[in-house]
């Protein structure tokens, strides 16, 4: 999990008061967090990934404004508009489509605040940005660029600029061979034909997103003014990252300034600091915290986190959610924030009134057991999300789309599903580890989710099984020998049959079924063989790949 360094001076300057250490020690795990270390000067604090609000030291002064009632409600931030544009290139829909742009006016930076910016922004990109992948941020001297901006697809051949810490020109290919940056990030961008440039209108270059910025616009204790970027392939993490960063900003006093994103016909003013507009229901607050409360105390406990509410009726509060809190997907993380502004100290534990005695939950002994199996073949395990898309469930896939359980409201556009099959979690892995050593054998044992309307949940949760091999030499004999041995552990007979799947080659692909030897009673049933090769460079992969996915319908 992330960890922030501040000092007490830091705060005490944005809390515009005095702070006894002490106090501080005392209220900050109150506000979601865990103290790692401090002394008299300073304090190193983690906070849970689902926090990226809490990543500088504004975010948490912001946070014990409302926790102290110094401030309390939703802040409200002026933004004032630059007259300043980026226009988006259309060719790179199929590389890094997005991105939305701010200017920062008035900063004063130190060695440690540049220090702390440094540190804001490598955090982000790991907790929103998948180590650059998903979003990637760039922070710039604005006094040495002329705007308009363009954000546009460049030939890695015949481009080049000083990239960051170096003295000399490098190309774009150049860049991703020899600098360090380029080195660790190459797998983002070298499979594809065009990359990545942002630029002024005098052509001088900011970045090459996601990679490296350039020396020109590298920030010293003179920068008084900042272009600020953020690049990727989600729109929402792109749009809700620029909002905590130039809040953030506007924290320590700086002047945010909004430009014109210009993607074709369509013009996007950025950052959109408008607040979302949520319900909650005091009888669940109640409920969920075991509690008494009253629709005034949910809206006095909501403004201390810095939420504005309103009482709509004795039952229900209206809730306006800042919007740098990425966070809010559902009724129970408003509830969660209503306990943070009641403080959990003043809710007193009980002991449960049924006494029970605990022991593994006999569900999970036949994981276990099909773990060991696996792990006893050479296999490493992965344990992937439910959530995924369409896009890499089924599309990429090569399967027709089916009625699936959908996220009413998807905090990105890469979790809008509950998945149906595991295989496209084990690709995604192996793309983000391409660059890793061959060869690769992953598999997973996780839940899948189908509609069933006869459920009093209207929907049935199956077990299943997955495994994949990535080599140079991968083929359906290997995969066939791993579904066997399997199969054979786990006291059962395995039958085949020639079956054809959309994701797997014509022809090498096989039904399986796992049967109890004395009754002939299938306990497993699933497929195997050599996956498609459209599907396989459809997750930038190079190497053949074999595949299994089983499901377990009486263990």
């Amino acid at each position: 999990m992330p960890v922030i360094k501040f000092t007490y001076n830091d705060l005490e300057e944005l809390l515009d008061q005095k702070m006894e250490k002490d106090e501080l020690i005392d209220i900050l795990p109150m506000i979601g967090s865990d103290i790692e270390d401090y002394d008299d000067e300073e304090v190193k604090v983690e906070f849970f990934p689902n926090r990226p609000d809490y990543l500088s030291v504004e975010g948490v002064a912001r946070a014990l404004k409302g926790f102290l009632k110094i401030e309390e409600g939703l802040p409200h931030y002026h933004l004032e508009s630059s007259n300043s544009s980026i226009t988006i290139d259309p060719q790179l829909k199929n590389i890094r489509p997005y991105t939305s742009c701010c200017l920062v006016k008035g900063i004063h930076l130190t060695e440690d605040k540049l220090r702390q910016l440094m540190d804001f922004q490598e955090d982000l990109h790991w907790v929103l940005g998948r180590d650059r992948k998903k979003v990637a941020i760039g922070i710039h001297n604005l006094d040495v660029l002329n705007g308009p901006f363009r954000y546009l697809a460049a030939d890695p051949d015949s481009v080049s600029f000083i990239p960051l810490e170096m003295e000399k020109e490098m190309s774009l290919r150049e860049i991703l061979t020899h600098h360090k940056k380029g080195q660790s990030y190459a797998h983002l961008l070298d499979q594809h034909d065009k990359y990545p440039l942002i630029m002024d209108s005098e052509d001088n270059i900011l970045s090459m997103p996601p990679i490296i910025n350039g020396e020109l616009t590298k920030l010293t204790t003179e920068t008084r003014n900042l272009f600020v970027d953020v690049t990727g392939t989600d729109q929402l993490a792109v749009e809700r990252t620029l909002n905590i960063i130039a809040t953030s900003f506007a924290e320590a006093g700086a002047q945010i300034q909004t430009m014109e994103n210009i993607y074709g016909d369509v013009t996007l003013t950025r950052p959109d600091l408008t607040p979302k507009e949520r319900m909650a229901s005091v009888k669940n607050a109640e409920n969920i915290i075991g509690i008494h409360l009253s629709s005034d105390m949910v809206v006095e406990a909501l403004r201390k986190v810095r939420f504005d509410a309103e009482v709509i009726d004795q039952d229900t509060v209206k809730v306006m959610i800042p919007p740098y809190r990425v966070d809010i997907l559902h009724e129970v993380d408003i509830i969660e924030n209503v306990a943070i502004g009641y403080c959990f100290r003043k809710i007193q534990p009980e002991l449960p009134r049924v006494a029970t005695v605990a022991r593994e939950d006999p569900y999970h002994d036949f994981d276990q057991n099909v773990r060991e199996i696996m792990n006893g073949l050479g296999f490493a395990e992965v344990m992937s999300l439910m959530l995924t898309n369409e896009e890499n469930h089924y599309q990429k896939m090569m399967l027709p789309e089916t009625e699936r359980v959908e996220v009413a409201q998807p905090i990105s556009q890469d979790r809008t599903m509950i998945r149906q099959s595991l295989l496209n979690g084990l690709l995604e892995f192996l793309e983000d580890n391409k660059h890793e050593e061959l060869p690769q054998k992953i598999f997973e044992v996780g839940e899948t989710v189908f509609l069933e309307p006869e459920k009093e949940t209207k929907t049935r949760g199956v077990k299943k099984l997955a495994a994949m091999i990535t080599h140079s030499q991968a083929n359906f004999t290997e995969i066939k020998s791993t579904s066997d041995t399997l199969i054979s552990n786990l006291g059962l007979k395995m039958e085949i049959e020639d079956t054809e799947h959309p994701s797997f080659i014509q022809g090498r692909c096989a039904r399986l079924k796992g049967v109890k030897k004395s009754s002939s009673q299938v306990m497993v049933e699933g497929f195997f063989g050599e996956m498609n090769p459209e599907v396989i460079t459809s997750f930038q992969l190079e190497y053949p790949v074999v595949a299994m996915e089983v499901e377990f319908t009486d263990f």
